[in-house]
């Protein structure tokens, strides 16, 4: 996988790269052109206005270079000075230069690429002229530099031409300066812009194979690393982490896989838990239920095969299996309570009661149990109503479990404190015994089914008892909170929200 996409990821990179250096060269290519055409022709028109300048200033200094419409110029001495001038213009520029007088008479002109320098009085025919640079002859003429590009037969190929004019100290135009560039030099310099681009695109065609393949590496190996992963948890392997920590779409991926596998991990915990308290379950309630049957099994044999004859004997034996009866009876009984609390669709009639008059009814009903074993019950309540809704019977039967469980553990003589009260907006209940206690090992377990304490006072006990309060407490939505200390007695406590 990690392959195949990074050779996928690498390859629409760098097609991607070549598409967009091609565009970009092409735009580069028409742009740097258009620049340097018009780059040019505005250096051309200024050297041309330079030049013109210079001339102007030389004729008006040396009489001897004056032009004039119709007068010519004066050939001898005059020509050797202009063309002084001339060659040291020639020295400056890169270009060819005509100076032409109103006339259109080509006084001088001089081709660098052509290694010519020449005076010729002749009248200069029109023709030879290139059509755009009759123009700019005659915007010179009127006191205006300008430029012209096209096809000229006299130069042999496309050329620029700028012209300026030269100007007498009256403010006559006495002729003008022709600046004549060759539009291949432009090109030449195209070329190697283009050039210097197409080495510079190369160039970073080879850096973008590299950073493309850094790139897809960048992206592949945290896929590679949630893959890994997620062959360990598909494994059974719930403790495999990606280990990748990164603010973007892949790293919220990661995260969740991460968390995926923590979820598994503790469902499979609970599994087990549940498994094995699935286990724990069949045990006990076979070892619960095999204990009573044994003993009625017993009784029975001996009753019906006349091992017992005596009345006192066979009124015992029959005693004995009423006794193991109701045992079996109320264990078949919690079993069915627990189930139907554990069952959400187990509907509980929710309605208005009031908790004074549940702890009212408990306290004369387990009185009677309390006196046979010589415990007090010390019942205190703050005055007022304490309203909640609920299931009067079921908050009834959690109020006699733990009751009944207070009483069990207390030893004779001791006392079992009551007590309802209230706390801001809150209803309190509170079991407190004196009894032997819980130990510390024992007590994260008491809610568990078939967990009990076993000891001679809790023989007859199911181990149900604290499950099913349990369960009545959170269907209510109670907080239902046992301490106790080992021989120092147990607190139970309920707290009603209002």
């Amino acid at each position: 996988m990690k392959n195949k996409i990074m050779i996928r990821l690498s390859l629409y990179f760098f097609v991607s790269f070549i598409v967009f250096s091609f565009i970009i060269g092409i735009v580069f290519s028409v742009l740097f052109s258009r620049h340097n055409i018009k780059a040019h022709r505005a250096e051309l028109e200024r050297q041309a206005v330079s030049i013109a300048s210079v001339l102007s200033e030389a004729i008006t200094t040396n009489s001897n270079l004056a032009m004039g419409r119709g007068m010519g110029m004066r050939r001898n001495m005059a020509a050797m000075e202009f063309n002084t001038y001339m060659r040291l213009i020639e020295e400056i520029v890169v270009c060819s230069v005509w100076v032409i007088d109103r006339d259109l008479e080509q006084i001088v002109f001089t081709d660098r690429h052509q290694h010519m320098h020449m005076q010729i009085p002749l009248p200069l025919n029109p023709g030879e002229l290139p059509s755009y640079a009759e123009q700019v002859i005659i915007d010179a003429f009127e006191g205006r530099s300008s430029t012209g590009e096209s096809f000229s037969e006299f130069l042999g190929s496309p050329s620029i031409t700028a012209a300026a004019p030269i100007v007498f100290q009256n403010c006559e135009i006495i002729g003008a300066v022709l600046l004549h560039s060759y539009v291949s030099n432009v090109e030449i310099i195209n070329t190697e812009g283009i050039t210097i681009l197409m080495y510079s695109i190369s160039g970073a065609v080879l850096m973008s194979v590299f950073v493309a393949a850094m790139l897809s590496s960048r992206f592949t190996n945290p896929l590679n690393k949630m893959k890994k992963a997620a062959l360990r948890i598909s494994g059974g392997d719930y403790s495999a982490q990606t280990g990748i920590s990164q603010s973007d779409e892949i790293g919220e991926l990661a995260a969740t896989l991460d968390d995926m596998a923590g979820r598994l991990a503790h469902a499979s915990g609970e599994s087990a838990k549940l498994e094995k308290l699935r286990h724990d379950f069949v045990a006990n309630i076979s070892h619960e239920l095999r204990t009573p049957i044994t003993v009625i099994k017993g009784s029975l044999e001996a009753l019906c095969d006349g091992v017992v004859t005596d009345t006192e004997k066979t009124a015992l034996y029959h005693n004995q299996m009423l006794v193991e009866t109701v045992h079996l009876e109320r264990l078949v009984s919690d079993l069915l309570d627990l189930a139907r609390l554990q069952n959400p669709d187990f509907a509980i009639e929710m309605q208005p009661v009031n908790l004074k008059d549940i702890m009212d009814d408990i306290v004369r009903s387990m009185s009677g149990l309390a006196e046979r074993k010589e415990i007090n019950l010390n019942y205190t309540h703050e005055q007022g109503d304490f309203m909640c809704m609920g299931d009067y019977g079921r908050l009834r039967q959690m109020f006699i479990i733990v009751l009944d469980n207070a009483i069990k553990f207390s030893a004779s003589g001791q006392a079992v404190d009551i007590t309802l009260a209230k706390k801001v907006s809150d209803s309190i209940i509170t079991v407190h015994d004196k009894g032997c206690g819980i130990s510390a090992d024992d007590l994260p377990y008491i809610f568990e089914r078939f967990y009990k304490q076993r000891s001679e006072l809790n023989k007859s006990g199911s181990g149900l008892g604290l499950a099913i309060a349990k369960q009545i407490a959170d269907r209510h939505e109670v907080f239902f909170d046992v301490i106790s200390k080992q021989d120092a007695g147990t607190a139970c406590t309920f707290t009603f929200k209002n």
